[in-house]
C-alpha cells in the first residue's frame, strides 16, 4: 500500500485576504527559527563566560535578528523575480525551494515586495542604533556586515550566490548572528562565539546547499552559477558531506582544545539526521523531487546542533 504525502498549498490572494497575514507570511516565518537558535547560542557563549544576562537587550536582539532574516527572505524573493529563476522553476519543492511564490502567484506585486523588504531592513537599522548605544560601537560593524551580506547575496550588481559565493555568504551571515548576540550581552568582541558559532553556521550552509538541487535547472536558466549548477549532480552531492564533516570536525576540535565542555559532545546527535540527509542526497541528487525528507532532516540537524551547543555551555557554567 502506498502513501501519498500531503502537498503544501502555495499562497494565493484568495486565501490571504487579510493584508497583515499576507505580509507576515511573505517573510517565510516557519524558517526564521534557524536564526532564533543562533541568537540563543550567542547568548549562551556570553553567559558561559560569566556575563550577567540582560533580558531587555536580549529581547530586542531576538526581534531585530528575526526582522533581518525576514528582510533577507523578502528581498531574495524580489531579486529572484528580477532574474527570472522563480518564474521558471517547475521543479521546486514548496515551501523549501523556489521562493515564497508570493510574486509569482499574485499575492504581492514586485514593488510591494521590494518596499516591504527595505522597510524590514530599515526597522533593523533603527533598532540596531539602540543596541549600539547599549552595548558598544563594535556592534555597528557586525550589523553592517550582516545587512550587506543579506543584500549582496542576491541583489545586483554583486549577486554573490550567482558567482559561487552563496555558501560563504550564508556561513558568514549566520556566524555573525552568534557573534552579534554575544556582543550585545558582553559589550566587547571575544573569540568564543566565533569559534562555537562556526559549526552551526556550516550546518545552516548545508540547508542552502541541499535546497539548490531542486532549483538547479531554473537557476541555470537564470544564470545563477552556484556550485550545484556548475557541477554534475552526483559530484555536487559530495559538497554536502564535506561541509558536514567540517562542522563536526571543528566541534570535536573545540572539545579537544578545551574551548567547548565535554557536554558539547551531545551536539553530535545532530549528525544522525545530517548523515541520513547526506545519504539521500547522494542517492537522489539527480532526482530532486525526492529530496524533501533530506531537506527536512538538514533543517532539523542545524537546529539540534545549535540548541545542544547552547545547552552544553549553560550546563558547564551551572556545574
Amino acid at each position: 500500500m502506498s502513501k501519498t504525502a500531503a502537498v503544501p498549498v502555495e499562497p494565493s490572494l484568495e486565501r490571504l485576504g487579510n493584508p497583515w497575514l499576507r505580509y507576515f507570511l511573505a517573510t517565510r516565518p516557519a524558517f526564521l527559527t534557524i536564526t532564533l537558535v543562533g541568537v540563543l547560542l550567542g547568548f549562551a557563549t556570553a553567559w558561559h563566560a560569566g556575563v550577567p544576562f540582560d533580558g531587555a537587550a536580549a529581547a530586542i536582539t531576538v526581534l531585530l535578528a528575526l526582522l533581518a532574516h525576514a528582510g533577507v527572505n523578502v528581498l531574495n524573493d524580489y531579486y529572484d523575480h528580477l532574474n527570472g529563476t522563480d518564474a521558471v522553476n517547475s521543479d521546486r519543492l514548496f515551501p523549501f525551494t523556489g521562493g515564497s511564490r508570493f510574486i509569482q502567484n499574485g499575492v504581492l506585486s514586485p514593488g510591494q515586495t521590494l518596499a516591504f523588504g527595505l522597510a524590514l531592513f530599515l526597522a533593523v537599522i533603527l533598532g540596531g542604533f539602540w543596541l549600539i548605544g547599549h552595548s558598544g560601537f563594535g556592534l555597528f560593524w557586525i550589523g553592517l556586515a550582516g545587512l550587506f551580506i543579506g543584500w549582496a547575496y542576491s541583489a545586483p550588481p554583486l549577486k554573490l550566490n550567482s558567482r559561487g559565493l552563496g555558501e560563504i555568504c550564508v556561513a558568514a551571515g549566520f556566524l555573525l548572528i552568534v557573534a552579534g548576540a554575544d556582543f550585545v550581552q558582553r559589550g566587547r568582541f571575544d573569540a568564543l562565539p566565533w569559534l562555537v558559532g562556526l559549526p552551526y553556521a556550516l550546518m545552516v550552509t548545508n540547508i542552502l546547499y541541499i535546497n539548490q538541487f531542486p532549483d538547479r535547472a531554473a537557476d541555470a536558466a537564470a544564470g545563477k552559477r552556484h556550485w550545484v549548477v556548475r557541477l554534475a549532480p552526483d559530484q555536487a552531492a559530495h559538497g554536502y558531506g564535506l561541509v558536514l564533516l567540517l562542522a563536526l570536525g571543528w566541534s570535536l576540535g573545540l572539545i579537544a582544545g578545551g574551548r567547548l565542555p565535554l557536554w558539547g559532545a551531545a551536539a553530535f546527535l545532530a549528525a544522525l539526521p545530517a548523515f541520513k540527509a547526506a545519504g539521500e542526497l547522494r542517492r537522489y541528487a539527480a532526482q530532486p523531487a525526492l529530496l524533501a525528507p533530506a531537506i527536512r532532516a538538514t533543517i532539523a540537524a542545524a537546529h539540534i546542533l545549535a540548541v545542544l551547543l547552547a545547552v552544553a555551555l549553560i550546563l558547564d557554567r551551572l556545574t
